[in-house]
């Protein structure tokens, strides 16, 4: 891009509403000499990393068709439970009218962005600013949405699949609880107290599952990046135990891990903004079916502003998730030990 202020076109200041740049934002420094000196602009761009999204992978959206074109509320039926009785010779029998739990998936959430391009920026600019901004807009929406929702899920699990007494069936499984989280370590050979080794808790979030009896396929977990990193530090690093053809320390793939397919992100919740420790972190570990998301609205478009010449570049994307069964979602919170 090659824009200056040097050939005569007025920067928006303070007067305009609402202002299109900051004050002196384009002001030279140091100040204009007089004499001309060309600025070069590099037409390569330095590269933009972005964090890792997971939601795709790890919801359902099985009732996205359903709410696409029209309405905001999809009213999801569940199957009822069966109740089975003792039958008795010449008795009569009791008559059950099944009846199922309603779940409501509501669209109520929404993201957009808008941007302007000036006229004068757009002809001089030997990049093509519109395409620039809308795909990195399109990794900021997956971003924002990412993190909200698993931000969201904390407490959401079932209570006997989440906190220091969890498990349907034995009620010993500890998956630690604000206040008092496990302190995760790759190995703990010398037995150190307090110390809960990664493929230890691994096992756990597997039973808090398999006491609700939720079914092994499809099972993930989603871990914080210095968790995997352990996890290539744990005994799991030696290939025979894992049954894969080389060690995940050659290939770089955590796999799959006590029927868990494993995913990273670095979005999960953690610290004092949703309620954790400083050092906190909320592990999850479910089935698809325990999370749907559906998307309504994903719009992009662009228009000419009305408040001065430029092109607007904006988006939209309109939402809803909800938690349909607790009891396929596990909730570990844990620290670094």
């Amino acid at each position: 891009m090659a824009y200056s202020t040097t050939g005569g076109f007025p920067v928006a200041g303070a007067a305009t509403t609402p202002p299109i740049y900051p004050v002196g934002s384009l002001s030279p420094t140091p100040a204009y000499s007089g004499t001309f000196i060309p600025v070069l602009w590099s037409t390569k761009l330095i590269e933009k990393f972005y964090a890792s999204t997971v939601l795709a992978a790890i919801s359902n959206t099985d009732y996205e068709g359903e709410i696409k074109n029209k309405g905001d509320t999809v009213v999801i039926r569940t199957k009822p439970s069966i109740t089975i009785k003792d039958y008795k010779v010449d008795g009569l029998l009791e008559v059950e009218r099944p009846a199922s739990n309603i779940v409501e998936l509501k669209i109520d959430k929404g993201k957009y962005f808008n941007l302007i391009l000036d006229d004068v920026m757009e002809i001089q600019s030997d990049l093509n600013m519109m395409n620039m901004w809308s795909d990195d807009a399109a990794q900021q929406f997956k971003i924002v949405v990412d993190r909200e929702v698993l931000a969201g899920l904390i407490g959401k699990a079932d209570a006997l699949n989440q906190g220091t007494a969890a498990g349907a069936v034995s009620g010993t499984i500890n998956l630690g609880a604000a206040g008092t989280p496990l302190a995760i370590v790759a190995r703990n050979p010398t037995a150190v107290a307090g110390k809960t080794e990664i493929v230890d808790l691994l096992v756990r979030l597997g039973q808090a599952l398999d006491e609700q009896n939720i079914p092994e396929t499809g099972r993930w977990a989603v871990l914080p990046a210095w968790i995997s990193a352990q996890i290539k530090m744990s005994e799991l690093r030696d290939a025979s135990l894992t049954g894969d053809g080389t060690s995940i320390l050659r290939n770089g793939r955590l796999g799959m891990v006590d029927r868990f397919t494993l995913y990273v992100s670095n979005l999960l919740p953690h610290g004092d903004s949703i309620g954790l420790g400083g050092t906190e972190w909320a592990d999850y570990a479910r089935t698809k079916h325990a999370l749907t998301f559906a998307s309504q609205i994903n719009k992009v478009e662009t228009l000419r502003s009305e408040m001065t010449f430029g092109q607007l570049l904006r988006g939209l994307q309109v939402y809803g998730y909800k938690v349909l069964d607790g009891k396929a979602l596990a909730q570990a919170i844990v620290t670094p030990g």
